[in-house]
């Protein structure tokens, strides 16, 4: 699935050379040119993944991945550098700093393309186009269509990101709370029980295949999906 990448580069050019090409491999690209900008957009809205330039006027990009590690809201952002410094130990200090990738100037788009997918399937693998398969139950982000016991089940589109999600985290318990900031946006204020209405609305979609056991209720801590049919389904 396109993915939301905040852009945090000084340089025009360089800034709208990798902008069109990340459009044009279908994320949404936000654009910041210093780490202050780049800070008011974390704080209305969580990026997917952040491209992080390491040297930029007033804080450096080393500060600013500093400082997302640092708070608990932006701790597990995804964050490549990138910078023309190609030093061992500069690559060193930058996934010391908490950077999931390193990438040294000039680069070609296809190999940061590629790193940013890489990137996104090991840290938040709902954001990728990968087919996922639990079990009877296939979704494809691609075209935006699941099946279960190769039946085609229909999904509304929240139902639908709910699904992703919790597909590509199996077995893992998710509260309320993370789903709303996980499948919503923690930037939409929504009451917590909004979750359970969707929850019922996927479990009404797959009743008929019998898949609905897979969503599994956690009393007290939220929802998991089960790799595992009937293995204690609600609890």
């Amino acid at each position: 699935m396109p993915a939301t990448i905040l852009l945090v580069e000084d340089e025009p050019a360089i800034q709208e050379l990798i902008a069109a090409n990340l459009g044009r491999a279908g994320h949404h690209v936000v654009r910041a040119a210093d780490a202050e900008s780049a800070r008011g957009i974390v704080q209305s809205a969580l990026p997917d993944l952040v491209l992080l330039d390491w040297m930029l006027p007033g804080m450096s990009g080393i500060e600013f991945a500093r400082r997302l590690r640092a708070d608990e809201r932006t701790r597990t952002i995804p964050i490549i550098m990138l910078t023309a410094r190609g030093e061992e130990e500069d690559a060193v200090a930058g996934l010391e700093t908490g950077a999931d990738d390193y990438i040294t100037k000039p680069f070609s788009p296809r190999e940061l393309v590629a790193r940013i997918k890489a990137v996104l399937r090991r840290r938040t693998p709902q954001a990728t186009e990968d087919v996922v398969a639990i079990g009877a139950l296939r979704l494809d982000p691609a075209t935006h269509r699941v099946t279960a016991d190769e039946t085609p089940v229909s999904l509304g589109p929240t139902e639908f990101r709910l699904l992703h999600f919790l597909m590509t985290h199996p077995e893992r318990v998710h509260s309320r709370a993370q789903l709303l900031d996980q499948v919503w946006g923690d930037h939409v204020f929504v009451e917590e029980r909004t979750v359970d209405v969707h929850v019922r609305r996927l479990r009404a979609a797959l009743e008929a295949s019998g898949l609905d056991q897979l969503i599994q209720t956690v009393r007290g801590s939220g929802y998991r999906l089960s790799a595992q049919v009937g293995s204690g389904a609600v609890q």
